[in-house]
């Protein structure tokens, strides 16, 4: 499987690597399917390469005809050749853009775009002070928060063997080896992809929300507990030496988790599911410390005969029950120790350890975490008294910011159910406490009786009363959060999020729930241990958030509970039901809409706002460049506070491999400090233009994409048959289903499935469709000064530019051939040349106008790393996409074997590798 010879200098190591797994893949392949297979396949392979480079004008149908006339067997095989050397093309560019950083940070060549020094070097151009950028993080929070949602169809064995892999390619890139170690080095490569080629890829199960919180976990041992303090202490440093001043920085960046929380359209999420996803997170957490202790025990062996210790270190050695004797000169043994011993009974304790040890015998837990930092302190103190600060500021220091970070429970976990649970939860207690019929009260009636029961200290809830089965799942619910709150602090579970929040009501709803539990109490004054969050998804939910929140805020119970809450309030903004309500351009725009007025009414209440950004994969869901969307953010809505979802392959594209999430981590701060600190804005005059133009093509582009979606008949039809939309939850990606409701609308329909499908079938649709419509009646009327207009704003307007590079990305992967063979799938034939049609013109429009604007004469002129990596996997990408077509042909004229079903499955697992932000 040779490489395409289109790659640059530079990249010639990228290059040496594709081929290395290409040639190893090869012979795999050969040597376990066959040489006629492997021939066979090759054959294909130069089919699809003439396609791509439109060498052979018969090669499209050539390439449908060989596919076509496969046997299973080979059609297995082939599926799977390709689909690996997808992800092992994935594994070497992540290694390659490692290998690139490294060379410019060798080469001295000053900081890049994104890091965290490139960003302070931009903030102090423009007269920003360390002072002003220190005290900025000092109030910040900036989180990554880990979701379940299913688009990452990898199992977790696969996700391990390609660590593997990239292993053992930096290990060839980062070494002098000698010809022995090389060959080692290419045994070991052979092992792994002899084990891949003879492990299944696709799960015979279906995901339960507890092997979500299993893979969840995984980034954080991989990763985030090794990182995240590291990146601390070099933010530290750089500050440091810029003010000239020792500088400890607040935990201000977190990694937050949804794994176990959000039961929003997810039945099997319970409370005990929920005290199990704690249990876990608190275990690894504590493993991690018990570990780092080992290893600090057998670094830290000065004696009493050479060194001086305090005597706090001194008493905290004399407290350890292991070994006292063959370690009484080596105190800090001793006190490392004790530590470790007190580490393993609090995971005993908490239960998350369920064994015991002869060394934790008479050791007493630690109370909290900030316990165990003060043993830590009292090690570190002593340390830098007889002149041993380089070992205080080693593994000790970075022990210490990961104790303070990720405490006894990893990561905080958020909760999430849609406001029409909570509405059914509060009309049931209500009706079995003799009060109103809840769900006949009109909306001022409801905020009436839900501030009088926050007010008034008697229970809804009564141990005597038998709920229906959702209620008392919901319940249960809350009384899990209360007890969770309670063994390991309010830090654990801090937020609260309302799906399809809507009215003032379903946030007044959430805190009479909370304070049936305690986590909302009225004495000595009203006050909540928890965030209350609305999540404004559709396109009428965005446009209410404004005045949502301002009737809000003029409660008197609700400024009291956000006074004991540093006087912040969370909002979350939906990408995906939002694009999927109105469209790629109207979704952008309306929540652009949504941040200005959100600042507005904050400012005017004296409240800190925290936008969280519901964000998916793909440019349909929110997706993209992360330090481009952080910047193209209005002026006043980040300040310091931002949270922002990572969801399904792109969890592992960005945070599998440690080097890949320290540089994701520093994308997101450096970019937040920039976005904290905005340039001048431009003129008011210039900004108005602006916004009326922008909400002139939204409303053009929103009425194209409604009319197609909405009110085409039958688009459902075309949907569900020229997509693999139904073959999709068979995939056992998720424990969620894939429709709030078992309807055939699209309004039911999630996202994260609507976005797939379209991207399987490589139109990525909700990606740009009816931009070019809005661009194509604009230039109608506006001529060459329109354009002039346009190009003006892609360069000088961050969210335009943004939101043209993203379409920009996503046309690139489209492709219309291969579309129009998924037409072929739909039945009535009449109704498929129909829309696609009109989904190719308007294609087409779309095209034209990104090139026209940006004025690059093809795509993705100005991202040439995913263009270099597009040519390098399409002739494996596209083969597969035809092979799919095929295959689903099989499969719905009633060949449902188990060897097509596994060969479309397949097929899914391939393409949306190639493409890598697919959902």
């Amino acid at each position: 499987m040779p490489v395409l010879e289109t790659i640059a200098d530079k990249d010639l190591p990228l290059k040496r690597d594709l081929e290395l797994l290409a040639e190893l893949l090869a012979a795999t392949i050969r040597e376990q399917a066959g040489i006629a297979t492997a021939e066979q396949i090759e054959s294909i392979r130069e089919l699809a390469l003439s396609y791509v480079q439109g060498s052979n004008p018969e090669a499209g149908k050539m390439l449908a005809k060989s596919l076509s006339g496969l046997d299973p067997s080979t059609t297995v095989a082939l599926v799977r050749g390709f689909g690996y050397f997808s992800h092992l093309s994935n594994i070497a560019e992540d290694l390659h853009h490692n290998r690139r950083r490294r060379a410019h940070k060798i080469a001295g060549s000053g900081p890049q775009r994104g890091s965290i020094a490139a960003a302070i070097n931009t903030l102090t151009g423009r007269g920003v002070k360390a002072a002003e950028i220190i005290a900025m993080l000092g109030e910040s929070l900036i989180a990554p928060v880990l979701t379940a949602h299913p688009t990452e169809v990898k199992r977790k064995t696969i996700l391990d063997s390609h660590r593997a892999v990239a292993q053992l390619l930096a290990e060839r890139d980062r070494y002098a080896m000698t010809p022995e170690e090389l060959s080692d080095n290419k045994a070991a490569l052979e092992r792994v992809l002899l084990a891949l080629w003879q492990t299944r890829e696709i799960r015979t199960f279906k995901l339960t929300v507890q092997d979500e919180i299993e893979n969840g976990a995984a980034y954080f041992r991989n990763t985030f507990l090794h990182e995240l303090p590291r990146l601390y202490l070099d933010l530290e440093d750089k500050l440091a030496a810029l003010c000239e001043q020792s500088i400890s920085l607040p935990n201000f960046i977190q990694v937050g988790s949804w794994i176990g929380g959000d039961r929003d359209g997810n039945p099997f999420v319970t409370g005990d599911v929920l005290r199990y996803a704690v249990s876990r997170q608190s275990g690894i957490a504590l493993d991690y410390y018990y570990q780092q202790c080992m290893k600090l025990e057998n670094e830290l062996s000065m004696s009493t005969r050479i060194v001086d210790v305090d005597s706090a270190l001194q008493a905290l050695a004399n407290s350890a029950t292991d070994e006292k004797d063959r370690k009484s000169e080596e105190p800090y043994r001793l006190a490392v120790s004790a530590v470790r011993a007190r580490i393993f009974a609090t995971a005993v304790k908490i239960g998350t350890f369920h064994h015991q040890l002869h060394d934790v015998a008479n050791a007493a837990e630690y109370a909290n975490a900030q316990a165990l930092l003060d043993d830590l302190a009292v090690i570190a103190a002593s340390l830098k008294a007889h002149g041993a600060a380089l070992l205080a500021n080693g593994r000790l220091r970075r022990l210490q910011r990961a104790v303070s970070v990720f405490g006894f429970y990893l990561a905080p976990l958020d909760m999430r159910q849609y406001s029409g649970m909570h509405e059914k939860v509060i009309s049931e207690l209500f009706t079995h406490a003799g009060l109103e019929e809840y769900m006949r009260l009109d909306e001022a009636s409801r905020r009436a009786v839900l501030l009088r029961e926050l007010s008034s200290a008697r229970p809804l809830t009564s141990a005597y009363v038998e709920y229906s089965e959702d209620v008392q799942k919901e319940l249960d619910i809350y009384r899990a959060a209360s007890e969770v709150q309670a063994r390991y602090g309010a830090s654990v579970l801090p937020n609260y999020i309302i799906s399809n929040c809507d009215s003032v009501s379903d946030m007044l709803e959430v805190a009479v729930l909370m304070k049936e539990v305690g986590l909302v109490q009225l004495a000595p004054k009203l006050s909540s241990k928890i965030n209350i969050i609305p999540l404004f998804e559709t396109i009428p939910d965005l446009r209410s958030a404004g005045k949502i929140m301002t009737e809000l805020f003029a409660i008197p119970q609700w400024r009291n509970l956000l006074g004991c809450r540093d006087n912040v309030q969370e909002v979350m903004l939906g990408y995906s039901d939002s694009n999927k309500d109105g469209g790629y351009l109207t979704s952008n725009w309306e929540l652009y809409k949504a941040e200005l007025t959100l600042v507005e009414v904050f400012q005017a209440a004296n409240f800190k706002m925290r936008l969280f950004h519901g964000r998916g994969g793909t440019v349909g869901r929110g997706g993209g460049p992360a330090h481009d969307a952080i910047l193209a953010q209005p002026a006043g809505s980040v300040n310091g506070q931002i949270r922002i979802t990572e969801q399904g392959e792109v969890i592992t594209a960005k945070y599998a491999d440690r080097e890949v999430g320290r540089r994701n981590l520093e994308i997101l701060i450096a970019a937040t400090l920039e976005a904290s600190f905005p340039e001048a804005s431009p003129p008011l005059n210039d900004v108005m233009e602006r916004r009326q133009l922008m909400e002139k093509l939204s409303l053009s582009a929103y009425q194209a994409y409604r009319d197609l979606v909405y009110a085409t008949p039958d688009f459902i039809t075309y949907f569900r048959e020229a997509t693999p939309i139904n073959e999709i939850p068979s995939l056992n990606i998720g424990s969620r289903p894939a429709a709030r409701k078992s309807t055939n609308s699209i309004g039911d329909l999630r996202a994260i499935p609507w976005v797939f499908s379209w991207s399987q079938c490589r139109l990525m649709l909700p990606g740009w469709y009816g931009f070019g419509t809005a661009i194509s009646e604009y230039l109608k009327e506006s001529g060459d000064e329109g354009l002039a207009l346009l190009q003006q704003l892609y360069r000088d307007w961050p969210f335009f530019n943004s939101t043209i590079s993203n379409m920009d990305m996503v046309l690139a992967k489209s492709d219309i051939a291969i579309a129009a063979r998924y037409s072929e799938l739909v039945q009535d034939q009449e109704l498929a040349q129909r829309i696609f049609t009109r989904i190719k013109a308007e294609w087409q429009r779309t095209v034209d106008a990104v090139q026209a604007i940006s004025k690059h004469g093809e795509l993705l002129a100005d991202n040439p790393m995913l263009a270099r990596s597009l040519d390098n996997r399409l002739p494996y990408l596209d083969p597969l996409n035809h092979l799919q077509v095929e295959l689903l042909k099989r499969l719905r004229s009633g060949e449902a074997s188990e060897d097509v079903q596994h060969a479309v499955h397949l097929t899914i697992n391939g393409i949306a590798a190639g493409l890598r932000n697919s959902g």
